[in-house]
């Protein structure tokens, strides 16, 4: 308890408020973690007991347990770390170290939006900032009803459809400014959203289980690929190509001994420099 002879004096010419005391604002997004059950430890043994080195078995750990819990919580962290007979430590180091796993809330649906080179070109940095402003948030903040975490992604590997955003790591292709909106607008609404070359959208939680190696019997739903990932394929057997033989890319017979390869390697390299060499000459 503080002294009252500790508690400055008022200042006489201080002008002190006569208004109610006001609590301040409750966060945004309110923590919603569900405890770890019985079932859920059963489910992390069973994932661990996939792998011939348990250890293995921690990436889909992590998924589980964000699904479950919304993000990688401490009773996470030292589920996984005492099933695997590891610390709390390495468990940490790997959560913190892949931009998937989450250590605050996610909302139901993450929307991560490409503003690598080519999509932020096409689009993508106008698609971010129009996100942000209608949802009110930042990168990597969730929205104030808690239905949608935005965040920037490096690159969805899909630059043939750029610019490309993901829901709950689903494509959502060639988007716009006003469909990126449509998107994230019929989500908050419990719309059925559909990917552009997927099922309908699940919750990222749905998705994170999915992560974690179990099946929600969609995979079959939308195509394999899209078109225009298969405008190469298409050209080649309208003209008749194929691949090269295996000899011909300059794959050799496998070595039988650690030296062996070592040796093969210096080979090709100085095989390679000779033949740049003997070009420019």
């Amino acid at each position: 308890m503080t002294d009252p002879s500790d508690v400055p004096a008022v200042d006489p010419g201080m002008t002190v408020s006569s208004a109610p005391y006001a609590a301040p604002a409750p966060d945004r997004f309110v923590d919603n973690d569900e405890a770890i059950t019985a079932e859920t430890y059963a489910e992390l043994r069973a994932i661990a007991a996939r792998y011939p080195e348990a250890r293995s078995g921690l990436l889909p750990m992590l998924h589980l347990v964000q699904s479950v819990e919304g993000r990688v919580t401490p009773e996470g962290i030292e589920a996984c770390a005492s099933i695997l007979g590891i610390s709390a430590a390495e468990v940490s180091g790997v959560a913190t170290f892949y931009t998937m796993y989450k250590r605050k809330p996610v909302g139901d649906h993450l929307v991560g939006v490409c503003t690598n080179t080519l999509c932020a070109v096409m689009g993508g940095d106008l698609i971010f900032e129009r996100l942000k402003q209608h949802l009110d948030v930042g990168n990597d903040e969730t929205s104030e009803d808690g239905k949608i975490t935005l965040e920037h992604i490096e690159c969805n590997a899909a630059c043939d459809y750029a610019p490309v955003m993901m829901v709950n790591w689903e494509f959502m292709d060639n988007q716009t400014p006003d469909s990126a909106v449509e998107v994230v607008d019929d989500l908050r609404a419990g719309k059925d959203v559909h990917s552009t070359r997927g099922p309908r959208l699940c919750t990222w939680r749905e998705a994170e289980r999915v992560l974690a190696g179990f099946s929600d019997d969609l995979a079959d739903e939308g195509p394999a690929a899209g078109h225009a990932s298969l405008v190469g394929l298409e050209i080649a057997r309208e003209k008749g190509w194929t691949a090269p033989p295996a000899k011909a890319s300059g794959a050799t017979e496998r070595p039988e001994s650690k030296a062996e390869a070592v040796e093969e390697a210096d080979t090709a390299r100085a095989e390679t420099e000779t033949v740049v060499e003997e070009a420019r000459d």
